[in-house]
């Protein structure tokens, strides 16, 4: 590494970088919350603007396949010209693509306008989490921030529901849309006049053209084929087709990656041991969260008869919980305990409170069941991202921070597509079973009949949460088994320090969106 890279760390320690922090979560918030803000305001958007029922999954599928399908790419862009210009673009093309969406007179110009928000997020997200990267050296204000940036990238979605309900409640489906443009207003222009990267960060290599493509399209195949699977089923020939082509162009980028001089995604920043377990446990743990958003928005809206506004204030006690996970559990243990200790046992805690959840009943109390559950659920997956989100990105070599936070992002974007489409067919095979074993009451119809599809919807929901518990294990097994680095030291080379990346692979000091 260069005499200029090793002696970054020292330059980033500025007086504005805690400015810079207020900016950089910002813009988190309006990535993550935009995931479900556009859920709760999609029926009405879709009567307005005439979109078939066939067609409205696009409305969240446009953006998902390009924010997933470009994010290694925008990762990459964010290292050869600079973390703080591909932010301030990022910010600035997704406030002009929530201008469209809001104006949207037509399907094909909503669906335009989330494709944009999908593309310009892709720049955007990974050049947050790698400005926090650079910027944050030192291992306790590392810590706090981080602790910040997992309480937000952890509980956005829960308030965009509460944002969205109250938009399309009170306003308006187009104000889920326009409330973008003040976020990304004010985090442009304040990370403009405050934020400052640390000198020799970027990576002035030559762009893997072939890479870019085998990944954007490989990762789209990936990504579309989970959201197929969710509508037209897991044997449907274009689904399978889809995964075909994905396995083969993924395949086919880990070669060229290989051998080519100036990857995409250098393979020492996936497989060095504990970053790839970040990867991994976090994908696994987003499939669950990502699941029981759904699944509890549909019972306490359908079941319950819960309002829009009223789900969302529903999700509170997660928030709250993940706030206090992160900030208080997390970021304070972080410098004085290995990052497994914190990231196995805070999987196993939401473990529990998912596993709560599997005694869900059409008659189920909130504050008996389900509010202990969220707080647990909460508390759990705040610990858990907090240490997670900094060692994904820490000890890289500076030039590879932007990729290296893409790939935090594209972990928890696939591991939300596999979440949406498997538990959901789960739920659908659990509940259909049961309508075929009660048939007798559903066909008596009245309020008999009532009662029992909605005890089939809860029955679905419970198993599809069951799988949710194992997988949670599985994520805590794998954070236990290979997420080796010992407790953070105060002599632990920093992101950019002498001992980055590269070669050596152990590290001493130990986050998630859409």
């Amino acid at each position: 590494m260069s005499k200029t890279a090793a002696a970054a760390p020292p330059v980033a320690a500025d007086p504005n970088r805690w400015k810079a922090l207020v900016f950089i979560a910002l813009a988190q918030l309006m990535v993550v919350l935009d995931a479900t803000i556009v859920n709760i305001a999609l029926p009405s958007a879709q009567t307005d603007l005439g979109i078939s029922d066939g067609n409205r999954q696009w409305v969240i599928t446009a953006y998902a396949l390009a924010f997933g399908g470009l994010l290694l790419f925008g990762g990459r862009i964010a290292d050869k010209w600079g973390r703080k210009n591909a932010f301030v673009v990022g910010l600035a093309g997704f406030a002009l693509a929530s201008a469209l969406g809001g104006a949207a007179n037509s399907e094909a110009m909503m669906l335009g306008a989330r494709a944009l928000q999908g593309a310009f997020g892709a720049l955007l997200a990974p050049a947050a989490l790698s400005l926090l990267a650079v910027s944050f050296t030192d291992a306790k204000e590392r810590a706090k921030a981080f602790g910040i940036y997992g309480a937000i990238a952890g509980g956005g979605g829960a308030v965009g529901l509460i944002l969205g309900g109250f938009l399309t409640e009170y306003l308006n489906w187009r104000w889920t849309f326009f409330v973008n443009i003040p976020f990304a207003v004010v985090a442009a222009v304040g990370a403009w006049m405050v934020i400052r990267e640390p000198a020799g960060s970027r990576n002035p290599a030559k762009l893997d053209v072939p890479g870019v493509l085998l990944s954007t399209v490989g990762l789209v195949s990936l990504v579309y084929g989970f959201t197929r699977a969710e509508s037209e089923g897991w044997s449907d020939p274009l689904t399978i087709g889809l995964f075909v082509a994905s396995a083969v162009l993924l395949l086919a980028f880990v070669y060229v990656e290989s051998k080519v001089k100036s990857p995409l995604l250098p393979l020492r920043v996936l497989l060095e041991r504990n970053r790839g377990g970040v990867y991994l446990s976090l994908g696994l743990a987003v499939i669950s969260m990502f699941g029981l958003f759904l699944f509890l928005t549909y019972y306490l809206q359908v079941v319950k008869g819960f309002s829009p506004v009223k789900t969302g204030f529903a999700f509170l006690p997660m928030i709250a919980g993940m706030i206090t996970g992160s900030t208080q559990i997390g970021a304070r243990l972080m410098t004085r305990v290995p990052p497994r200790l914190l990231m196995g046992p805070g999987f196993l805690v939401a473990a529990t409170g998912m596993l709560l959840l599997t005694q869900l009943e059409v008659g189920s109390s909130y504050p008996a069941l389900i509010l202990p559950a969220q707080l647990l659920l909460g508390l759990g997956m705040g610990t858990a991202f907090m240490p997670a989100m900094s060692l994904a990105t820490h000890g890289v070599n500076p030039a590879d921070a932007g990729v290296a936070s893409a790939m935090v992002n594209t972990s928890q974007q696939v591991g939300g597509a596999i979440g949406t489409a498997l538990l959901n067919t789960i739920a659908a095979s659990a509940t259909t079973a049961y309508l075929t074993d009660h048939a007798a009451e559903v066909a008596a119809g009245g309020p008999a009949g009532q009662l029992a599809q909605a005890k089939a919807m809860v029955e679905g929901y419970s198993s599809a949460i069951w799988w949710a518990v194992g997988i949670l294990v599985i994520s805590a097994t794998i954070a236990f088994a290979l997420i080796t680095t010992g407790r953070p030291g105060a002599g632990a080379p920093a992101a950019g320090g002498p001992g980055s990346d590269s070669e050596d692979a152990e590290f001493k000091i130990p986050v998630i969106a859409h």
